[in-house]
Protein backbone atom coordinates (compact mmCIF):
# COMPACT_ATOMS: atom_id res chain seq x y z
CA UNK A 1 0.00 0.00 0.00
CA UNK A 2 1.17 3.67 -1.10
CA UNK A 3 1.08 4.84 2.47
CA UNK A 4 3.49 2.36 3.35
CA UNK A 5 6.28 4.23 1.41
CA UNK A 6 9.46 6.10 2.42
CA UNK A 7 9.17 6.97 6.13
CA UNK A 8 9.48 11.06 6.69
CA UNK A 9 12.48 10.34 8.56
CA UNK A 10 14.24 8.40 5.63
CA UNK A 11 13.12 11.86 2.91
CA UNK A 12 16.65 13.61 2.15
CA UNK A 13 17.32 16.26 4.45
CA UNK A 14 17.71 18.76 2.30
CA UNK A 15 14.78 18.48 0.46
CA UNK A 16 12.61 18.99 3.94
CA UNK A 17 14.87 21.76 4.69
CA UNK A 18 13.82 23.24 1.20
CA UNK A 19 10.48 22.99 2.68
CA UNK A 20 10.77 25.05 5.47
CA UNK A 21 13.20 27.71 4.01
CA UNK A 22 10.25 28.18 1.56
CA UNK A 23 7.98 29.23 4.84
CA UNK A 24 6.11 25.27 4.78
CA UNK A 25 5.90 23.41 7.38
CA UNK A 26 7.85 19.93 6.19
CA UNK A 27 6.01 17.14 8.36
CA UNK A 28 2.45 19.28 7.29
CA UNK A 29 3.34 18.57 3.53
CA UNK A 30 4.14 15.08 4.22
CA UNK A 31 1.28 14.30 5.91
CA UNK A 32 -0.74 15.87 2.89
CA UNK A 33 1.04 14.19 0.27
CA UNK A 34 0.46 10.25 2.12
CA UNK A 35 -3.34 11.44 2.21
CA UNK A 36 -3.42 12.06 -1.31
CA UNK A 37 -1.87 9.02 -2.46
CA UNK A 38 -3.49 7.07 0.17
CA UNK A 39 -7.05 8.58 -1.63
CA UNK A 40 -5.37 7.57 -5.41
CA UNK A 41 -3.52 4.63 -4.97
CA UNK A 42 -5.96 2.34 -1.65
CA UNK A 43 -4.25 -0.74 -2.78
CA UNK A 44 -2.37 -0.88 -5.59
CA UNK A 45 -2.31 0.57 -9.16
CA UNK A 46 -3.96 -2.21 -11.07
CA UNK A 47 -3.16 -0.63 -14.91
CA UNK A 48 0.36 -0.07 -13.77
CA UNK A 49 0.51 -3.53 -12.30
CA UNK A 50 -1.01 -5.26 -14.95
CA UNK A 51 1.30 -3.96 -17.96
CA UNK A 52 4.55 -2.91 -16.71
CA UNK A 53 7.29 -5.77 -15.47
CA UNK A 54 8.11 -5.88 -12.32
CA UNK A 55 11.51 -5.30 -12.89
CA UNK A 56 11.46 -2.11 -15.39
CA UNK A 57 12.58 1.00 -15.23
CA UNK A 58 12.42 4.16 -16.90
CA UNK A 59 13.44 8.40 -17.26
CA UNK A 60 10.54 10.66 -17.61
CA UNK A 61 10.69 14.00 -18.04
CA UNK A 62 7.81 16.53 -16.45
CA UNK A 63 7.03 19.58 -19.41
CA UNK A 64 5.42 22.06 -19.36
CA UNK A 65 2.73 21.92 -22.18
CA UNK A 66 1.83 25.84 -21.33
CA UNK A 67 3.66 28.96 -20.68
CA UNK A 68 3.97 29.74 -16.90
CA UNK A 69 5.50 30.02 -13.89
CA UNK A 70 6.65 27.28 -11.84
CA UNK A 71 5.64 25.99 -8.40
CA UNK A 72 5.74 22.86 -6.32
CA UNK A 73 8.63 21.10 -7.70
CA UNK A 74 9.57 20.01 -3.93
CA UNK A 75 6.17 19.18 -3.58
CA UNK A 76 5.98 16.92 -6.71
CA UNK A 77 9.45 15.52 -5.28
CA UNK A 78 8.13 14.69 -2.48
CA UNK A 79 4.99 12.75 -3.56
CA UNK A 80 7.98 11.11 -5.98
CA UNK A 81 10.21 10.33 -3.20
CA UNK A 82 7.56 8.84 -0.82
CA UNK A 83 6.64 6.45 -3.34
CA UNK A 84 9.62 5.36 -5.31
CA UNK A 85 11.93 5.67 -2.26
CA UNK A 86 15.98 5.54 -2.59
CA UNK A 87 15.55 4.10 -6.00
CA UNK A 88 14.38 7.50 -7.48
CA UNK A 89 17.08 9.98 -9.46
CA UNK A 90 15.69 13.74 -10.14
CA UNK A 91 17.24 16.42 -12.00
CA UNK A 92 15.55 19.74 -11.32
CA UNK A 93 15.93 21.83 -15.03
CA UNK A 94 13.54 24.83 -13.41
CA UNK A 95 13.54 26.14 -9.53
CA UNK A 96 10.31 27.01 -8.26
CA UNK A 97 9.25 30.78 -9.25
CA UNK A 98 10.70 30.21 -12.54
CA UNK A 99 9.36 31.01 -15.81
CA UNK A 100 8.90 28.11 -18.13
CA UNK A 101 7.75 28.06 -22.08
CA UNK A 102 5.85 25.45 -23.62
CA UNK A 103 7.82 21.97 -24.44
CA UNK A 104 10.54 23.08 -21.48
CA UNK A 105 11.26 20.53 -18.89
CA UNK A 106 11.04 21.15 -15.48
CA UNK A 107 12.09 17.63 -13.88
CA UNK A 108 14.08 14.97 -15.31
CA UNK A 109 13.34 11.23 -12.93
CA UNK A 110 14.28 7.76 -13.17
CA UNK A 111 13.38 4.32 -11.34
CA UNK A 112 11.37 2.01 -11.09
CA UNK A 113 8.57 2.34 -14.24
CA UNK A 114 5.93 1.00 -12.47
CA UNK A 115 6.05 3.24 -9.27
CA UNK A 116 7.07 6.46 -11.11
CA UNK A 117 3.85 6.42 -13.10
CA UNK A 118 1.89 5.31 -9.64
CA UNK A 119 2.75 8.69 -8.41
CA UNK A 120 2.25 10.67 -11.43
CA UNK A 121 -0.71 12.14 -11.25
CA UNK A 122 -0.53 13.23 -7.77
CA UNK A 123 2.89 14.10 -8.43
CA UNK A 124 1.22 16.54 -11.12
CA UNK A 125 -1.89 17.20 -9.07
CA UNK A 126 0.01 18.89 -6.70
CA UNK A 127 2.87 20.30 -9.62
CA UNK A 128 -0.08 21.67 -11.61
CA UNK A 129 -2.24 23.24 -9.22
CA UNK A 130 0.55 25.08 -7.49
CA UNK A 131 1.89 26.69 -10.57
CA UNK A 132 -1.47 27.55 -12.04
CA UNK A 133 -1.79 29.75 -8.85
CA UNK A 134 1.85 31.19 -9.38
CA UNK A 135 0.79 31.65 -13.12
CA UNK A 136 -2.44 33.90 -12.16
CA UNK A 137 -0.39 35.25 -9.89
CA UNK A 138 2.49 36.73 -11.96
CA UNK A 139 0.00 38.29 -13.92
CA UNK A 140 -1.46 39.91 -11.81
CA UNK A 141 1.96 41.60 -10.80
CA UNK A 142 3.05 42.14 -14.30
CA UNK A 143 -0.80 44.14 -14.77
CA UNK A 144 0.51 46.66 -11.75
CA UNK A 145 4.07 46.84 -12.32
CA UNK A 146 5.88 50.50 -11.77
CA UNK A 147 2.91 50.98 -8.67
CA UNK A 148 2.77 51.10 -5.16
CA UNK A 149 0.19 48.29 -5.26
CA UNK A 150 1.26 44.65 -4.04
CA UNK A 151 -1.16 41.95 -4.68
CA UNK A 152 -2.28 39.77 -2.06
CA UNK A 153 -4.12 36.72 -1.48
CA UNK A 154 -7.13 35.95 0.89
CA UNK A 155 -8.41 32.56 2.75
CA UNK A 156 -10.54 31.38 -0.25
CA UNK A 157 -8.28 28.31 -0.62
CA UNK A 158 -9.28 24.54 -0.69
CA UNK A 159 -9.46 23.56 3.00
CA UNK A 160 -6.45 21.91 4.05
CA UNK A 161 -4.18 23.35 1.02
CA UNK A 162 -3.79 26.97 2.28
CA UNK A 163 -0.25 26.91 3.19
CA UNK A 164 0.64 25.41 -0.47
CA UNK A 165 -1.74 27.87 -2.06
CA UNK A 166 -0.09 30.92 -0.69
CA UNK A 167 3.37 29.79 -1.17
CA UNK A 168 2.75 29.79 -4.59
CA UNK A 169 1.15 33.33 -4.85
CA UNK A 170 4.80 34.07 -3.18
CA UNK A 171 6.57 32.34 -6.29
CA UNK A 172 4.17 34.43 -8.36
CA UNK A 173 5.57 37.67 -6.81
CA UNK A 174 2.56 38.05 -4.97
CA UNK A 175 2.41 38.78 -0.75
CA UNK A 176 0.20 36.55 1.42
CA UNK A 177 -2.76 38.27 3.89
CA UNK A 178 -3.39 36.20 7.11
CA UNK A 179 -3.00 32.79 7.13
CA UNK A 180 -5.60 32.13 9.67
CA UNK A 181 -7.89 33.76 11.95
CA UNK A 182 -6.23 33.50 14.75
CA UNK A 183 -3.05 35.57 12.78
CA UNK A 184 -4.35 38.81 12.48
CA UNK A 185 -7.92 40.51 12.91
CA UNK A 186 -10.22 41.72 9.90
CA UNK A 187 -13.13 43.25 10.93
CA UNK A 188 -16.04 43.11 7.94
CA UNK A 189 -18.89 43.98 7.47
CA UNK A 190 -20.80 41.48 9.75
CA UNK A 191 -18.74 42.10 12.72
CA UNK A 192 -19.55 45.95 11.77
CA UNK A 193 -23.11 45.15 12.39
CA UNK A 194 -22.72 42.82 15.55
CA UNK A 195 -20.24 46.28 16.92
CA UNK A 196 -22.78 48.77 16.35
CA UNK A 197 -19.91 50.95 13.73
CA UNK A 198 -16.82 50.67 12.50
CA UNK A 199 -15.13 52.28 15.52
CA UNK A 200 -16.39 50.57 18.33
CA UNK A 201 -15.62 46.79 16.43
CA UNK A 202 -11.94 48.41 16.22
CA UNK A 203 -11.59 49.19 19.61
CA UNK A 204 -13.28 45.97 20.77
CA UNK A 205 -10.29 44.16 19.34
CA UNK A 206 -7.79 46.42 20.51
CA UNK A 207 -9.02 45.62 23.89
CA UNK A 208 -9.63 42.16 23.53
CA UNK A 209 -6.30 41.33 21.45
CA UNK A 210 -3.91 44.59 22.79
CA UNK A 211 -0.68 44.08 20.10
CA UNK A 212 -2.56 41.81 17.06
CA UNK A 213 -2.66 43.78 13.97
CA UNK A 214 -5.83 45.16 13.02
CA UNK A 215 -7.56 45.42 9.41
CA UNK A 216 -10.91 47.28 9.08
CA UNK A 217 -13.67 46.92 6.22
CA UNK A 218 -14.97 50.18 4.74
CA UNK A 219 -17.53 50.94 2.69
CA UNK A 220 -17.66 54.42 2.69
CA UNK A 221 -15.65 57.87 2.94
CA UNK A 222 -17.55 58.51 5.79
CA UNK A 223 -16.03 55.62 8.03
CA UNK A 224 -12.35 55.38 6.47
CA UNK A 225 -12.45 59.05 8.46
CA UNK A 226 -13.98 57.86 12.14
CA UNK A 227 -11.11 55.01 11.73
CA UNK A 228 -8.25 57.67 11.02
CA UNK A 229 -9.14 59.98 13.87
CA UNK A 230 -9.23 56.32 15.68
CA UNK A 231 -5.39 55.39 14.96
CA UNK A 232 -6.47 52.51 12.54
CA UNK A 233 -3.30 51.39 10.79
CA UNK A 234 -4.98 48.93 8.17
CA UNK A 235 -7.97 49.88 5.93
CA UNK A 236 -9.77 48.09 3.60
CA UNK A 237 -11.59 50.01 0.96
CA UNK A 238 -14.71 47.56 -0.25
CA UNK A 239 -16.10 48.11 -3.52
CA UNK A 240 -15.42 51.22 -4.22
CA UNK A 241 -15.09 53.17 -7.45
CA UNK A 242 -11.55 54.46 -8.95
CA UNK A 243 -12.31 57.35 -7.45
CA UNK A 244 -13.56 56.64 -4.58
CA UNK A 245 -10.04 54.76 -4.17
CA UNK A 246 -7.69 58.08 -5.14
CA UNK A 247 -9.83 60.29 -2.42
CA UNK A 248 -9.28 57.61 0.10
CA UNK A 249 -5.36 58.04 -0.89
CA UNK A 250 -5.96 61.86 -0.62
CA UNK A 251 -7.81 61.84 2.85
CA UNK A 252 -5.60 59.18 4.41
CA UNK A 253 -1.98 60.71 3.41
CA UNK A 254 -0.01 57.98 4.51
CA UNK A 255 -1.69 57.37 7.92
CA UNK A 256 -2.41 54.03 7.21
CA UNK A 257 -2.09 50.73 5.02
CA UNK A 258 -5.19 50.83 2.43
CA UNK A 259 -6.31 47.38 0.33
CA UNK A 260 -8.50 47.71 -2.59
CA UNK A 261 -11.11 44.58 -2.26
CA UNK A 262 -14.46 43.87 -4.44
CA UNK A 263 -14.96 43.89 -7.70
CA UNK A 264 -11.24 43.57 -9.41
CA UNK A 265 -10.44 42.32 -12.49
CA UNK A 266 -6.76 41.80 -13.81
CA UNK A 267 -7.70 44.36 -16.84
CA UNK A 268 -8.57 46.76 -13.52
CA UNK A 269 -5.56 45.91 -11.67
CA UNK A 270 -3.18 48.98 -13.14
CA UNK A 271 -6.28 51.67 -12.62
CA UNK A 272 -6.73 50.38 -9.48
CA UNK A 273 -3.34 50.18 -8.39
CA UNK A 274 -3.06 53.97 -10.08
CA UNK A 275 -5.03 55.19 -7.38
CA UNK A 276 -1.71 54.89 -4.71
CA UNK A 277 -3.19 51.97 -2.50
CA UNK A 278 -0.95 49.86 -0.78
CA UNK A 279 -2.64 46.46 -1.66
CA UNK A 280 -5.25 44.77 -3.88
CA UNK A 281 -6.89 41.50 -2.10
CA UNK A 282 -7.26 39.16 -5.16
CA UNK A 283 -9.19 36.19 -4.00
CA UNK A 284 -9.27 34.91 -7.72
CA UNK A 285 -5.30 33.73 -7.38
CA UNK A 286 -6.20 30.92 -4.88
CA UNK A 287 -9.81 30.10 -5.70
CA UNK A 288 -9.97 30.54 -9.60
CA UNK A 289 -6.48 30.21 -10.62
CA UNK A 290 -6.58 27.70 -14.15
CA UNK A 291 -3.78 24.71 -13.43
CA UNK A 292 -0.47 25.29 -15.13
CA UNK A 293 -0.80 22.69 -17.82
CA UNK A 294 2.51 19.68 -17.15
CA UNK A 295 2.96 16.29 -18.07
CA UNK A 296 4.84 13.55 -17.54
CA UNK A 297 6.69 11.98 -19.97
CA UNK A 298 8.52 8.49 -20.35
CA UNK A 299 10.95 8.60 -22.86
CA UNK A 300 11.11 5.41 -25.25
CA UNK A 301 13.65 2.66 -24.54
CA UNK A 302 14.16 4.38 -21.03
CA UNK A 303 17.05 6.52 -22.35
CA UNK A 304 18.95 9.18 -20.07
Amino acid sequence: MTAAGTPYDALPRDLLQELADAGLDPRAVYDGVVRALVEDVPTEDTTSVATVPPDASAVADLVARADGVVAGIPVAEMVLRHVVGDALEVERLVADGGRVRRGDVVLTVHGPTRLLLTAERTALNYLCHLSGIATTTARWVEAVAGTRGRIRDTRKTVPGHRHLAKYAVRCGGGVNHRGSLSDQALVKDNHVVAAGGVVPAYRAVLAAYPGLPVQVEVTDLDQLRELLEAGAEQILLDNMSTEQMAEAVRITAGRAALEASGGLTVDRAREVAGTGVDYLAVGALTHSAPVLDLAMDLRPGGKR
